[in-house]
């Protein structure tokens, strides 16, 4: 039995510990799985003539959960002001397909086609809904 201690920074949600633990348990030869998502770190003890750790790392990268974690920024830009002649704002939001129905302000706001935190699983609705 060998172990594989990766890093993983795209874990940062319980729900990240559960599906890591969930993709590398159906690997055929993976024994047990040590997920952290406060330590970003995955501990694999497998079995090496069943399971490479090449195959463990691509099933994890993709699903999406190695490579860095890009966070937006802050414009730095006071709310009062326009920049580049649009109107200023505080804070973007997104409503995902799997949290169901989400009650929100109004703002328009260009599509970037992704979500504006990473969170594998997860993606854009792709539809709206005018229901009240």
């Amino acid at each position: 039995m060998e172990t594989l201690s990766l890093s993983v920074p795209k874990m940062y949600g319980d729900h990240h510990v559960l599906a890591v633990r969930n993709l590398m348990l159906a690997l055929g030869g993976v024994q047990d799985v040590y997920a952290s998502s406060s330590f970003h770190l995955v501990e694999v003890q497998y079995d090496s003539t069943k399971v490479t750790p090449q195959q463990i790392e691509s099933t994890l990268e993709e699903a999406g959960y190695l490579g860095d974690l890009l966070t937006p920024t802050e414009t730095g830009t006071p709310a009062t002001e326009k920049k580049d002649g649009q109107p200023a704002f505080f804070r973007h939001t997104a409503a995902y397909a799997q949290t169901g129905r989400t009650i929100s302000f109004s703002q328009t706001l260009p599509s970037m086609g992704r979500p504006l935190w990473p969170c594998p699983g997860m993606g854009p609705v792709k539809t709206v809904s005018s229901e009240r």
